[in-house]
């Protein structure tokens, strides 16, 4: 079965495309990954994009954009995942469905709400492709909290008999999967661990003017020095204390909280360079806690991680793969890409398979994982239409 994933995660940076076949039959391998691409999203629409997301718009804007991005995002999808069958050489009538996961605007679990944008009608209208999005409501109205749920896909993709693992995503937020060798999926556990990118991210659009979106290669962590004050007072987080099962966003760790900091770095004569590598410390570190801490005392588990594997955006920054090392001492770690899994694609790739599931009808996310009731099956469907005569 063809399926189409489509992503963008909180760092809004662009969209990912990944066209996988699957087993018709329920089953999860063998898989494969017949093409992936990458769509960036100019400046000013992701700037769009953080200031809705961020809660800094002007209250009479807010509607007005919130219903203008759904649909100028749901277009965009829609181009992404026919640029996936072209790269593939794919009819779209060969693909089964489009899993859309949308961009994440707001996500409240204390509220019991989220919000993901990217109108999947104008998808399945542009495309003429049955498209399942929503994923996340339907976590949440089962007691859940919407997040994560590509741990489905972790288990089923790096799973081991022989090894404890943990798949490590680091996008705008991170997120940890543990993985014990013993395979059950009810063992599974994972939460998010705090920001990876996005306090980075802000941070270096603020310093520069908007002229940078991202600290590109590393570059200023690499060149700056860590604040041990203003990291204890970033560890100092109320969030990285909470017991699995948790999930957090932009809402905490996005435009807003970017800012703080770096007012907070002046106050304290701390360089901007110094700051970006004093945020990278603290994703480090807020991994290494959960890791160590919060995941055996979740898990009951002590025993060895045997290797951690690790994508998202931050799996190619040398900086933040440096620091973790340097607080995962004598854990192997390794990137997506050494397991079978592009890592820019792993994350449309898990929502590939979530789309699958959705249309078979089965469970599609590991309950335990985001504190639902039961397995359920995830997300709304648009489906394909034949235009009536």
């Amino acid at each position: 079965m063809l399926v189409i994933g489509l992503m963008s995660g909180t760092s809004a940076d662009g969209t990912d495309a990944a066209l996988v076949e699957w087993p018709d039959n329920g089953r999860v391998s063998p898989f494969k990954l017949l093409a992936h691409v990458e769509t960036p999203f100019e400046p000013e629409f992701q700037r769009r994009v953080h200031a809705l997301a961020g809660g800094v718009l002007p209250g009479p804007q807010v509607l007005a954009e919130f219903a203008a991005l759904d649909v100028e995002l749901g277009e965009r999808f829609a181009k992404a995942a026919l640029g996936a069958c072209s790269e593939a050489d794919v009819a779209m009538g060969d693909v089964a469905c489009i899993a859309s996961h949308g961009q994440t605007v707001a996500h409240h679990p204390e509220l019991r709400a989220t919000l993901q944008i990217g109108d999947p009608s104008v998808i399945a209208e542009r495309t003429g492709c049955t498209t399942i999005a929503d994923f996340r409501t339907r976590d949440m109205a089962l007691g859940g909290q919407g997040a994560p749920l590509a741990p489905f896909f972790h288990h089923a993709a790096f799973g081991s008999p022989d090894e404890n693992r943990i798949a490590l995503n680091l996008g705008g937020i991170a997120n940890i999967t543990w993985l014990p060798r013993s395979q059950d999926p009810d063992a599974v556990i994972a939460f998010d661990t705090g920001p990876a990118n996005s306090l980075v991210d802000g941070a270096v659009a603020i310093l520069s003017g908007g002229a940078e979106r991202m600290d590109r290669n590393g570059a200023r962590a690499t060149n700056g020095q860590v604040d041990a004050g203003m990291l204890s007072m970033m560890l100092d987080d109320a969030y990285l204390a909470q017991v699995p099962p948790k999930s957090t966003g932009r809402e905490h760790y996005g435009a807003s909280a970017a800012q703080r900091w770096v007012d907070v770095a002046v106050e304290h004569g701390c360089g901007a360079n110094d700051l970006v590598a004093t945020l990278v410390a603290f994703t480090a570190k807020s991994v290494a806690l959960a890791c160590l801490e919060l995941l055996p005392a979740a898990s009951g588990d002590r025993t060895r991680i045997d290797r951690v594997v690790v994508g998202g955006g931050g799996a190619s920054i040398p900086a933040i793969m440096a620091a973790l090392n340097a607080e995962l001492v004598g854990i192997p770690i390794e990137r997506f890409s050494d397991h079978g899994v592009p890592v820019q694609a792993a994350e449309a790739m898990a929502f590939s398979l979530m789309g699958r599931n959705a249309l078979l009808g089965i469970p599609n996310h590991l309950p335990q994982c985001t504190g639902a009731s039961r397995a359920g099956v995830l997300g709304e469907i648009s489906a394909a239409q034949t235009a009536i005569a």
